[in-house]
């Protein structure tokens, strides 16, 4: 088993970096979000606020670098990479799932380094809801954190992902119980993640019920992890899991839509992702009601390539989120997310269908 989790974190990385997998008929709903153009903004464009206090941490932006890997050589590369960039630049970043170093503790350096090189940066630990429903408990959780002395412990949820994967592991029965303990047992805030496919108002009322701070909502739209384990599946000849990450390529609720579902179902920190690629992404996610931004697929190549990559990207993003602020007429965080946005097209539909009004934030 040990060497089965390591080998398909090193798959993961490979098909992230050569095929093409992003969703093909379903967006992330970006498209469907304006601005309303200021053309008297009234501020200074360099004295524009950007700094956000989020889970006790200051950020110097809203930003946050998702979870993508661990476990192996070149993943330690990716998360040193990352780790001096977010620390240089005063954001946060999460580590993708430390089971493999749980499974096998010699992987534990891959994911330590990000402390080692990220001092002051707020980190996440990561592991997966199907492990705990199967046994990982609070030592385990308490294990993780300590990994990378992390300020906060997420939770992914990718039952997409599992159900599709040859060796996949789909036993959730239980999985919002265990949380639960994790909630009440660990003094650092808990954060549940989807992986590609969004989370509905349903669910995100049940996560704040039970006590979770933290929301990264991961809509459709963006990376597709049915295409990932459609390619594995490829490489392996295995046609029915290919045949079945094929017609579950586009499955979810897009980005926007997530977002704005459970932005009004709950007062949880929410981070948006899935499929946010511009600083424009950023500034939409936060007028729409996200206190973060994440990305990870557009980080993943430049963190192959060096730290100077990745934090060249990071800055091309801030300063993408800093001029529209600046065209909105947004001097700060709690400015922009009062900015008017017009919501149209079949994200406006989707959210009428589901009960909620994209109007309240055109009138502003």
């Amino acid at each position: 088993m040990p060497n089965k989790t390591k080998n398909r974190k090193a798959d993961h990385i490979r098909i992230s970096l050569e095929e093409n997998v992003r969703a093909k008929l379903v967006t992330t709903g970006f498209e469907d979000v304006y601005f309303v153009h200021q053309a008297l903004p009234e501020v200074d464009r360099d004295k524009i606020h950007l700094a956000t206090k989020i889970f006790n941490h200051e950020f110097s932006a809203p930003i946050f670098v998702g979870a993508m890997t661990g476990g192996t050589k070149k993943a330690s590369k990716i998360n040193m990479s990352i780790a001096e960039a977010v620390e240089e630049l005063g954001l946060g970043m999460c580590v993708g799932s430390q089971r493999a170093a749980i499974e096998e503790p010699q992987l534990e350096a891959t994911y330590k380094i990000v402390r080692k090189k990220a001092p002051g940066a707020f980190l996440a630990a990561n592991l997966g809801a199907p492990q705990l429903v199967q046994g990982y408990g609070i030592k385990e959780a308490e294990r993780a954190v300590e990994m990378i002395e992390a300020n906060a412990l997420t939770i992914h949820c990718n039952p997409l992902q599992e159900a599709i994967q040859p060796e996949g592991e789909t036993g959730f029965a239980g999985a919002l119980q265990k949380i639960e303990e994790l909630v009440q047992t660990l003094q650092i805030p808990i954060i549940v993640k989807e992986t590609g496919a969004g989370i509905s108002s349903e669910i995100a009322e049940k996560l704040e019920r039970v006590g979770v701070k933290g929301i990264d909502i991961s809509g459709s739209g963006g990376t597709s992890w049915a295409a990932v384990e459609y390619y594995r599946a490829k490489s392996s000849a295995d046609t029915h899991h290919q045949k079945l990450g094929e017609s579950f390529w586009d499955w979810g609720i897009p980005t926007v839509a997530s977002l704005v579902e459970v932005s009004q179902s709950t007062k949880i920190t929410l981070i948006a992702s899935g499929g946010v690629r511009r600083g424009t992404d950023i500034a939409k996610s936060l007028a729409l009601g996200a206190h973060l931004a994440s990305m990870s697929t557009p980080i993943l190549r430049p963190a192959i390539k060096s730290t100077s990559e990745v934090m060249n990207t990071l800055k091309f993003f801030i300063e993408e989120l800093r001029n529209t602020m600046f065209l909105v007429g947004a001097e700060s965080m709690e400015e922009l997310k009062n900015t008017p946005i017009v919501l149209l097209g079949k994200t406006s539909e989707w959210l009428r269908k589901r009960g909620f009004d994209p109007e309240i934030f055109a009138r502003r």
